[in-house]
């Protein structure tokens, strides 16, 4: 910000810097309402245009058809049968869920393992008795999935996760959720699996492993480095590496970023995907748990959503998903979990589609750190900008912004439109006045908030 207590924002439509990258995808997907208690949130998904959506946690959706759903033990569901015979495997609901995000537009992103178990009695989650057979089951998902087999699909997924957040409890865990078995048996687990099916699908993308942490270091000392030692042993180039993190800091996301980048390129691994795949507002985890609940479906969740993904379009990374669209779920901010009504994090995802409907991003800067700021263009000329303001702080108050548009013709300063995003407008029209390249406005700009410019 600079001394005179104003926030400089500039896009120069002139420079092109290259694609608009896909940080507008989530986990799941959405509910085609029944033809009777119409509820569903199909048309305002779809709407949205989401590239991508992970399918971890489906089968905790029973509205996806949980507990047959997805998960390698509601497809697969006695491991005494053989991985070979069509009719051990139950892939009715998968299957519905698989073709209602084909009709949203959206392409799966498909996890290999289990849903998150609290409970402690655990059926989803449990250390496969043999990990090679584990490998071959997984294969023949993807034969039906992307071919024939089976009375296959045939579609088009190119990501496929192996298992999630296996680091999240230390081995001495009582009640581990993710994996029920040690590190050194997932990292053998893995090894297997990512080998059979890298062989069996050059073409596809497999990866993992869906860390709790970007680098387990200070939670579970160890645990990164020796997942990647043994790739390394074992010779294993990942396609991906996946990720989670949960801050209500946007330095602090933004430190991770860079860290799993510079430590992919740093330990045998530059070839592969940086993907942040489960993240949301979480002031934490204990006593916060209400307030982060509350925020993520309000204004202040919408900004945080939208900062992150301008953000990361400028930062090392592939593909940004955000947790959770699943119907229902309390942390999905963008759908009421039980109306699934749209809520004010929707406004950022439909602001993010207008820049990656362009396609092209164009150079943009920002003298503020609590403000992020991504322009586009496409061949046709059309300009957009996105402006996103956030800070966790609930008394900083309200602040002068100003806009600085390079590349603009007379014709299109005079078509310009500015909507905005804030604690009382749902992405509308607002005044503002131009002098020059400059765009200001007659009224103060909350501290959350969000800005499309299109012309």
């Amino acid at each position: 910000m600079s001394e005179t207590g104003i926030s400089t924002v500039t896009v120069d439509f002139t420079r092109k810097l290259g694609k608009i990258k896909p940080m507008n995808a989530g986990n799941n997907g959405p509910k085609i309402p029944p033809p009777s208690q119409t509820k569903g949130n199909f048309e305002t998904f779809r709407m949205l245009h989401i590239p991508y959506a992970r399918l971890h946690d489906a089968n905790l959706c029973t509205l996806y058809g949980a507990p047959h759903v997805v998960d390698i033990r509601a497809i697969f569901k006695d491991f005494n049968a053989d991985p070979e015979d069509p009719a051990s495997y139950d892939f009715t609901m998968t299957d519905i869920y698989l073709e209602t995000l084909k009709k949203a537009g959206t392409e799966p992103f498909f996890r290999l393992g289990g849903s998150i178990e609290h409970s402690p009695r655990k059926w989803f989650t449990c250390v496969p008795p043999d990990f090679r057979k584990f490998a071959v089951i997984c294969e023949h998902i993807i034969r039906h999935c992307t071919g024939s087999w089976a009375n296959g699909l045939g579609m088009k997924i190119t990501y496929w996760e192996i298992w999630n957040e296996p680091d999240l409890d230390p081995d001495v865990c009582e009640n581990k959720r993710c994996w029920q078995g040690t590190a050194a048996e997932f990292r053998e687990l893995f090894c297997i699996t990512a080998k059979h099916l890298k062989s069996c699908f050059p073409e596809l993308k497999i990866g993992g492993p869906a860390s709790a942490s970007p680098i387990s270091r200070k939670t579970k000392p160890g645990w990164t480095d020796l997942f990647f030692a043994e790739l390394e042993k074992q010779q294993i180039k990942l396609d991906f590496y996946s990720f989670h993190c949960y801050a209500c800091d946007l330095n602090v996301f933004f430190h991770n970023v860079r860290e799993v980048r510079e430590y992919l390129d740093t330990h045998g691994q530059p070839q592969a995907e940086s993907i942040l795949n489960e993240w949301n507002y979480v002031r934490n985890w204990n006593d916060g748990w209400t307030h982060t609940l509350e925020q993520e479906a309000g204004i202040k969740g919408a900004s945080f959503a939208l900062c992150a993904m301008l953000g990361c379009q400028k930062l090392p990374l592939d593909l940004l998903m955000y947790y959770d669209m699943r119907v229902g779920c309390g942390m999905n901010g963008l759908w009421h979990p039980v109306t699934l009504n749209i809520q004010k994090p929707y406004y950022s995802y439909f602001m993010f589609e207008k820049l990656a409907r362009l396609g092209t991003e164009v150079a943009s800067d920002s003298d503020d750190e609590t403000i992020q700021v991504v322009g586009a263009t496409n061949e046709a000329g059309k300009k957009t900008a996105v402006i996103g303001g956030f800070n966790d702080d609930d008394n900083f108050g309200v602040r002068k912004l100003e806009i600085k548009l390079t590349g603009l013709t007379a014709q299109e300063k005079e078509n310009l439109t500015v909507r905005l995003l804030d604690e009382k407008l749902d992405c509308f029209e607002v005044p503002f006045y131009l002098e020059g390249d400059t765009l200001r406005f007659k009224f103060p700009i909350r501290t959350c908030f969000g800005l499309l410019i299109q012309c």
